[in-house]
């Protein structure tokens, strides 16, 4: 396609189009995610960010072009993208020399260079495989992991590893239905009153549709709607209640587009939490009630976890519109009632937060860094403490970085598992590999070496090539 037509600075606009790739005067750089410049872009057109990829052309430090291809195309066509206001970066030349200020003091632990603890669950040449879930079966080996064929839609891949995430089989048979998801699927194991265990599969956007398994994962049915509504990354969380034998409460978000079949957004969006309660072990769900919506912030994909007593809920949330560090809302009283949002400290920001209790009792989140100014901005991270940091807003003990992510922080939506021996078992999507498509990696260590490895400063953190995985 022909190179769009780009308004001189004096017009302080630009017009987004697809120009495709070209040199002018040998000043080509694209910023990495970690530049000043790139975040200072991202600050400009935040929601541009959510969907391409970004190319920024620049000379001498100013802005001459952006150029983008929409992740859902494959080939570059057209963006239909209004005026952007001209950024003008005449005085970033100074503040790009000087070292950028890390927003968090605690270490890190790298585990990106370490082969022996990564394990391809599967990698295709031709499509993108991402965003997995797991669950951790009773036998403290059996693990189950669902991801998508495509970015968050797609046919759903199933797999089985017996070992506690060694290895892992081949694609195993799924019903005609599971073909037809529109969202990332979810799996969780759900027990109703009498003692009787199931595992639930749910596909997101509207109508949310719920999948049961009766065997263990064996055998399972087809997706079928839970109800009339839908949303986001259905279900994010799902936690046993302490109200009664099968009760459960489970959340997710929408942004206005997918809640009814005649949803309309709001301009700007605005962002809901929902939550819903099972009574019968999982089989049915509560029409959604909302606890919080907002417009000012975009708060998503919670992710739960219960205090160390048990007496509170922490719903851990992703803040979208990319202006606020990650929050997080607590409830008391088993779900029925939530705080107002606080936020987390840039050690805990970042996207589609899973957290478990290792052995010792701190807790480990694993989570997509979106901290700004994070060495390992967009790498698949975790992060060890207790939920009083939770509480507190304290940063915590440490972070661990799991893989070195190759492509504009689209990677993590982890599975998490604690084996019954205190091994870690993760699971993530990425692009571990620059130029290939994302593939999925299980990465394994237990919680005493990991407890006994030397951390670093976070600003030592080093480029890894991933290449090796290619041969897996």
């Amino acid at each position: 396609m022909s190179p769009s037509k780009i308004n001189s600075p004096e017009n302080k606009d630009l017009l987004l189009s697809w120009p495709g790739c070209f040199v002018i005067n040998n000043q080509i750089e694209r910023s990495r995610a970690t530049d000043y410049t790139w975040l200072m872009l991202k600050k400009v057109c935040p929601t541009l960010f959510l969907r391409l990829i970004i190319i920024a052309i620049l000379i001498k430090g100013h802005l001459l072009c952006l150029s983008g291809v929409d992740r859902n195309l494959s080939k570059p066509d057209l963006l239909e993208y209004s005026r952007v206001s001209w950024l003008a970066l005449d005085k970033l030349e100074e503040t790009q020399r000087k070292p950028q200020k890390i927003p968090y003091s605690i270490p890190v632990i790298d585990l990106a260079g370490r082969p022996e603890l990564q394990v391809v669950v599967e990698r295709d040449p031709e499509h993108y495989l991402g965003h997995p879930t797991t669950c951790l079966l009773e036998d403290g080996k059996t693990i189950l992991c669902v991801y998508p064929q495509g970015h968050g839609q797609g046919p759903i891949i199933y797999k089985k590893s017996v070992d506690g995430g060694l290895t892992w089989s081949e694609r195993l048979p799924t019903p005609a239905s599971w073909q037809t998801s529109k969202e990332t699927p979810t799996i969780h194991r759900v027990v109703n009153a009498a003692g009787w265990r199931r595992l639930i599969l749910w596909s997101g956007l509207y109508p949310a549709r719920l999948a049961i398994s009766e065997d263990d994962g064996k055998t399972w049915g087809e997706l079928k709607p839970a109800g009339d509504w839908g949303g986001i990354v259905v279900m994010s969380s799902l936690i046993p209640l302490r109200t009664g034998p099968g009760h459960y409460l489970a959340m997710f978000h929408d942004d206005g587009r997918y809640f009814s079949n005649s949803s309309k957004q709001t301009n700007p969006p605005t962002f809901t939490l929902y939550k819903t309660f099972s009574r019968d072990g999982g089989l049915t769900w509560s029409f959604p009630e909302p606890i919080w919506e907002g417009q000012e912030i975009h708060l998503c994909e919670p992710g739960l976890v219960r205090s160390p007593d048990g007496k509170k809920l922490a719903a851990l949330l992703r803040e979208n519109r990319r202006v606020a560090n990650s929050q997080v809302i607590f409830s008391i009283d088993e779900g029925k009632t939530w705080s107002a949002p606080s936020s987390l400290p840039a050690a805990l920001t970042g996207d589609r937060h899973v957290a478990k209790y290792l052995p010792d009792g701190r807790l480990l989140v694993v989570f997509r860094d979106m901290t700004e100014g994070s060495p390992t901005w967009g790498d698949w991270v975790g992060w060890i403490g207790r939920f009083e940091d939770l509480e507190k807003g304290t940063e915590g003990r440490f972070r661990v970085r799991f893989m070195d992510n190759h492509q504009d922080g689209d990677c993590g939506y982890a599975g998490l598992e604690i084996l019954p021996d205190g091994t870690i078992v993760t699971v993530s999507y990425g692009h571990w590999v620059e130029g290939h498509p994302p593939f999925i990696v299980c990465v394994r260590i237990s919680a005493k070496e990991l407890g006994r490895l030397p951390k670093v400063e976070a600003g030592r953190i080093k480029d890894i090539d991933h290449s090796y995985l290619l041969e897996r």
